[in-house]
């Protein structure tokens, strides 16, 4: 069993997920988000209303760039584990806030590491990003894949804190896992992202905006499975570092998505065509055979489930 989780992002849309889960599982849970504005921080508080309710839940107000608030937690918590949740998100934002994110993202986890060293906790799991594969030409993503030209300053950063992971784990024997998710959706999506803003902007017959000519494509993964390979990754323990893929295993293009949308919801889109822009990828394909193989990682939500799933929620 898994007992004394720190998980970092806590609020957020995966981590509020994961809390859920684990509390169901007689976890303690320790929560830690800095409810930035990013996007509403009411939603965040929503998102862990019933978890604060829980006797096995503890929640920190703290960010992880400050070294002294998160010295704090370690030192009032034992932690077994930390699921490393807390950044930065959003291409395009990066490309607009590159020192921000690097502080964040970066030197965060950097202090997190230090803390971990520090108190003896042995254990990470990790959120890095299917964007590290930049404008991958491979017919799938694989994890030995190279990752040296990432295309966002969101990107760089995830890569650099996979870089930066493995040298803690070399130098001071910490056990790290990273996991490349891609693409999350279902239930609590942020509201930033593609499936959460087209459903509203359909159903309220407003126009969306679609980058590209439709043909871009994405390997949606839904939330369920995310968290269940998250959990896996959190046992895992044959070797002390290691990369894991978390996707869908069945890509789908940006007009299907809308089509799919569409089909739910009853409604056709008013679609603004709209130029690529600067940093999003033209594809992700995600490879799970390793993490099928080491993590017995199955997705089983379907694309078309989880829109239904997450359309029935929003309502």
């Amino acid at each position: 069993m898994l007992n004394n989780v720190l998980i970092t992002g806590g609020a957020g849309f995966i981590g509020s997920t994961l809390a859920d889960t684990l509390l169901k599982e007689n976890c303690k849970v320790i929560c830690v988000d800095n409810f930035c504005d990013y996007y509403s921080p009411e939603l965040k508080r929503k998102n862990i209303s019933n978890a604060l309710l829980n006797s096995n839940y503890k929640l920190y107000e703290a960010d992880i760039e400050n070294l002294e608030e998160l010295e704090k937690i370690f030192s009032e918590n034992k932690i077994d584990i930390i699921v490393h949740l807390a950044a930065r998100a959003g291409v395009r934002p990066s490309i607009e806030k590159p020192v921000e994110y690097m502080q964040t993202n970066v030197m965060g986890t950097v202090n997190i590491l230090e803390l971990m060293k520090k108190y003896g906790v042995k254990k990470m799991c990790m959120a890095s990003s299917s964007s590290v594969y930049g404008n991958c030409k491979a017919e799938k993503f694989s994890e030995d894949l190279n990752v040296r030209r990432p295309i966002s300053p969101y990107a760089a950063s995830k890569s650099a804190c996979e870089q930066i992971c493995y040298t803690y784990h070399h130098l001071y024997d910490l056990n790290i896992v990273m996991l490349r998710y891609f693409t999350v959706f279902g239930p609590r999506q942020r509201p930033d992202l593609a499936i959460n803003k087209f459903v509203n902007l359909i159903r309220n017959n407003q126009p969306i905006n679609m980058y590209g000519d439709g043909t871009s494509i994405r390997d949606y993964t839904y939330i369920d499975d995310i968290v269940s390979g998250t959990i896996s990754a959190m046992k895992y323990d044959k070797t002390g570092y290691e990369i894991f893929n978390l996707g869908g295993g069945n890509p789908i293009s940006l007009v299907d998505m809308i089509s799919t949308i569409e089909n739910i919801l009853g409604k056709k889109a008013i679609i603004n065509k709209m130029p690529m822009q600067p940093g999003d990828v033209d594809r992700t394909v995600c490879d799970i055979s390793k993490s099928m193989k080491l993590l017995n990682y199955k997705p089983e939500t379907s694309f078309y489930d989880g829109v239904k799933n997450f359309i029935n929620w929003s309502n």
